[in-house]
């Protein structure tokens, strides 16, 4: 069976609504299953003595067969008479969805199942916001378990108008609702049955086949993301899949970010003759006409049309993490085969993914199962595309600690200067932010015992993992302040002590920004001051209104 570029299309739907037993008997009835395998399975099942499930082709794990739950995204290849394809079969269980938008962010259209009995659930509202967040515009969704309702046409009817309304408030127009029975095998490929003669639309496999690819992505610019760089006979290899475009031999070639220039001396292939070109969807390796810094995670594309390198862009997040996310603090960021770190740093719109409801913005938060349109900035400069332009470089995840705890779309990318590195220039102060994860700022306490308060200041915020500097001495010329404020230019938390009989304060200025005073009586609580000042410090932003208390 060839998996060479099939069509990536998802399987999404509430839990129990029939996505693994839909695609098992799919494979059944396009003759996909390996020799034997179905046999094997029925044989199981007589000598367990439970019923046959369609589902138990697909159960890689023992764990789901125990539960008849799918519990990890699997993919799934068969073939129709038109081309390939790779089924990505995600989990509908609420603690699973994290596993579901890993698998549809690389998909390129979806099936969503809802069951005739229960109707439309909160998670399929849930999924189909996901796909819409994700940026899948080529969805079809399919009436699963009809015979339950005895093949009620109006049951059909009143789902239809039921999610039709939903999907068009979340701008996604289906291409079709499809009544199946998949354990009965009606209308999986081929209609109108007997069960539902009233039926003259497609078969699920003829509206598989009715996908198309979203703009050929050969013809789109080139987009080739380097995955590795190998070492072979003396030549350096850099590796990985082309995601859009051709790459040739001869062909010069941008590395963004840095905008270094090269061209292509030789596209290499594993275990084949050697090609002068080779084309989207293809994983590859090419050698280059000189040597240039290139490192995984920058992104090969021609002179005429680059991915805009930025450590800033705009994006509608979906959010599934156990904890909240919070504006400033540092999340890792996935896209393509970029893996850098990031922060949140503002929060425009929050709406509950299941409902639309807006939600309360004045706040710096965004609870599990949120959608957002928030701004976020990477550590250093990355490559970024608008996922209008390129639908699979314009699609990230979000990692909390070890798990992926959210995912989105890009919708806009803020410009930054690009300039090769040949061209010698300072460092600006966004950069070091951007490399840091914080701005530079000054603190200033006063009280009668400041210098224990700066020294448990600068201790906590190290270990929250800022630069943080308790400035006890200045150089000739110049005193503490004066100093403190020339290493905030430098990217620098700088504390200041100074001790007072009566006063008692705690200043704050962000590099390049104002100055604001906390209440005293942080001064007896450091892990309270550290609290307030860590999204300041973070995100460069002095709110007029300190929070009243920490989280």
């Amino acid at each position: 069976m060839s998996t060479e570029n099939p069509l990536k299309t998802v399987m999404v739907g509430h839990v129990d609504h029939g996505k693994s037993t839909l695609v098992g008997r799919l494979l059944y009835e396009t003759d996909s299953l390996e020799e034997g395998q179905y046999e094997k399975v029925k044989s199981t099942c007589e000598k367990r003595g439970v019923p046959f499930e369609w589902a138990f082709l697909l159960d890689a794990l023992q764990a789901e067969r125990n539960q008849n739950v799918t519990i990890d995204t699997a993919q799934i290849w068969f073939e129709s008479d038109l081309r390939p394809y790779c089924i990505i079969d995600a989990p509908g269980h609420k603690e699973f969805l994290k596993n579901m938008v890993t698998g549809a962010a690389s998909a390129e259209a979806a099936l969503l199942l809802i069951a005739a009995d229960e109707g439309v659930q909160e998670q399929s509202r849930r999924h189909g916001y996901m796909l819409s967040m994700l940026g899948i515009d080529q969805v079809s969704v399919v009436i699963n378990k009809m015979d339950i309702p005895d093949y009620s046409e109006e049951r059909f009817e009143e789902i239809v108008e039921e999610y039709s309304e939903f999907l068009d408030g979340i701008g996604i127009e289906p291409r079709n609702f499809i009544p199946t029975s998949a354990r009965e095998g009606d209308n999986m490929v081929e209609s109108p049955t007997e069960n539902m003669p009233w039926w003259d639309g497609p078969t699920v496999l003829e509206e598989l086949d009715r996908f198309e690819r979203p703009e050929q992505v050969k013809e789109r610019s080139l987009r080739f993301p380097i995955q590795d760089i190998y070492r072979f006979d003396n030549r350096r290899i850099l590796a990985g899949r082309i995601e859009s475009g051709t790459l040739e031999e001869g062909q010069e070639l941008v590395f963004t970010p840095h905008q270094k220039k090269a061209k292509v001396e030789t596209v290499e292939e594993w275990s084949a003759p050697t090609p002068e070109s080779v084309e989207a969807g293809k994983s590859t390796g090419i050698t280059l006409s000189r040597e240039i810094f290139v490192e995984r995670g920058h992104v090969a594309s021609t002179p005429e049309d680059t991915p805009t390198q930025s450590t800033r862009f705009h994006a509608n997040l979906f959010w599934l993490g156990t904890d909240p996310l919070k504006l400033g603090e540092p999340y890792k960021l996935k896209l393509s085969t970029i893996n850098e770190e990031c922060t949140v740093t503002d929060l425009n719109r929050i709406m509950d993914g299941a409902n639309l409801e807006p939600l309360d913005t004045d706040r710096d938060r965004i609870e599990r199962y949120d959608v957002a349109d928030v701004v976020i900035e990477t550590r250093r400069p990355v490559a970024l595309d608008r996922q209008s332009e390129h639908p699979t470089m314009g699609r990230f995840v979000i990692v909390d600690g070890y798990d992926v705890a959210g995912g989105g779309i890009i919708t806009e990318i803020e410009d930054v200067e690009q300039q090769e590195d040949d061209s010698p220039r300072r460092v600006e102060p966004g950069e070091r932010a951007s490399r840091r994860g914080h701005r530079g700022a000054l603190l200033e306490v006063r009280s009668p015992d400041s210098v224990r308060f700066a020294v448990e200041l600068e201790r906590r915020f190290f270990k929250r993992g800022l630069d943080a500097f308790f400035v006890d001495d200045a150089p000739s010329g110049t005193d503490r302040s004066q100093f403190g404020a020339y290493l905030t230019k430098l990217g620098v938390v700088a504390i200041v002590a100074r001790d007072t009989k009566d006063e008692r304060s705690l200043e704050l200025e962000v590099a390049g920004g104002d100055t604001v005073s906390l209440d005293p009586d942080v001064l007896d609580q450091p892990a309270l001051a550290v609290e307030k000042l860590l999204p300041q410090i973070r995100t460069g932003r002095v709110e007029a209104r300190m929070p009243a208390e920490a989280e």
